[in-house]
């Protein structure tokens, strides 16, 4: 991309230099020298010129291009009937007769403009909103039917997404903004070294992502110079896009209730997948640390979700077989509560009210 465009840019600089210089050694104007001279001088300004609105438009995509021309014309058509109107009052009355011809036409001049930038500045503040229709005919945009998913800097720095995204759930959906991707960057030159990791860790899994076939991720070079937050950045461009965001980021759950943007949160999906256990079924589990009574055992599955085995206290370090009491609900997951099967005369039921906090 970063060649054919320097070509490209190289090859207008040449054509504007061409063209200048033989149009001015072809004008009998001075020295064949002189003018051949001025016309190189004039196209490379020319030149320069093109390629100062290249960079200064650089921050445009095909969207706000296409959206920017139908604002244009849109304010066309309202300036023109402004001057209409304003003629027609002028014709059925005698003001244009106290009025200097040229006082007519900056009037005209003034509506005209006026129309044109009101036009053009309806059209951009009803961008989300905007489609094209004909009669019994109607062209919406895809991302109303599927929406596309935007990736925040948790969900690039967890390493879970590669196996999820191997599922083929999320193919043709995925977008990385390219403003995040430039903050990966800066962090991971600069900052502590937990820091450096984990942007360095989020920008290899990037790299994984464009390797994995059938995806066909996006990049998105819209980017908000005025905002400064990346968290502001992504929410103006999900609502732009009108997109969803992807988070491994639990506090984020709160913030799109409140923002008013659907985030699928990453931990929730990874609960939701979990599997149930039923009251009675036997597991395998080993003992890692005490629990907060004395013969009390904490285990964890494949998955994370905490075991409570009732009876487990004195197997610390050992697998063995238990036996589902129940399952409980949390806000970060589920735990399990059990008796280990070789102490038969453990009650079947006990307080869990106690681990409400553990996460």
């Amino acid at each position: 991309m970063n060649v054919s465009l320097t070509f490209l840019r190289i090859f207008f600089f040449v054509l504007c230099i061409f063209f200048m210089t033989t149009y001015m050694i072809s004008t009998p104007t001075g020295t064949p020298h002189g003018s051949a001279l001025l016309g190189v001088i004039l196209g490379g300004c020319l030149g320069l010129l093109l390629i100062g609105f290249d960079m200064l438009f650089r921050k445009f995509n095909l969207r706000s291009f296409n959206i920017a021309i139908m604002g244009i014309f849109f304010g066309y058509l309202m300036g023109q009937a402004l001057v209409l109107i304003l003629k027609s009052v002028l014709d059925i009355s005698s003001i244009d007769n106290s009025f200097a011809p040229r006082t007519i036409e900056m009037i005209e001049i003034s509506l005209f403009l006026f129309g044109i930038y009101l036009g053009t500045i309806m059209t951009l503040k009803a961008s989300d909103e905007l489609y094209v229709s004909i009669p019994f005919v109607k062209f919406t945009h895809s991302a109303q039917k599927k929406k596309d998913l935007l990736l925040d800097s948790s969900a690039l720095g967890d390493a879970r997404l590669i196996d999820i995204i191997a599922t083929g759930l999320f193919d043709h959906q995925l977008i990385i903004p390219r403003f995040l991707i430039k903050e990966l960057y800066a962090q991971s030159e600069v900052g502590d070294e937990m820091a450096k990791a984990k942007a360095k860790r989020s920008l290899d899994l990037i790299k994984k992502l464009e390797d994995v076939e059938h995806l066909h991720i996006r990049f998105s070079d819209t980017d908000f110079p005025e905002v400064k937050d990346p968290q502001g950045k992504l929410i103006r461009l999900a609502r732009l896009v009108d997109a969803n965001i992807f988070s491994a980021d639990i506090s984020k759950i709160q913030m799109s209730s409140i923002e008013g943007i659907k985030v699928i949160n990453l931990h929730s999906l990874s609960n939701a997948l979990k599997p149930l256990m039923q009251t009675g079924e036997y597991v395998k589990i080993k003992i890692q640390r005490y629990g907060k009574e004395p013969r009390q055992g904490i285990g964890y599955l494949e998955d994370g979700t905490m075991v409570v085995v009732n009876g487990g206290g004195k197997y610390l370090g050992e697998t063995i077989d238990a036996q589902v009491l129940s399952v409980k609900h949390t806000s970060s997951g589920r735990m399990v509560f059990c008796n280990a099967c070789d102490e038969p005369n453990l009650p079947h039921d006990f307080e869990d009210s106690e681990y409400d906090d553990h996460k």
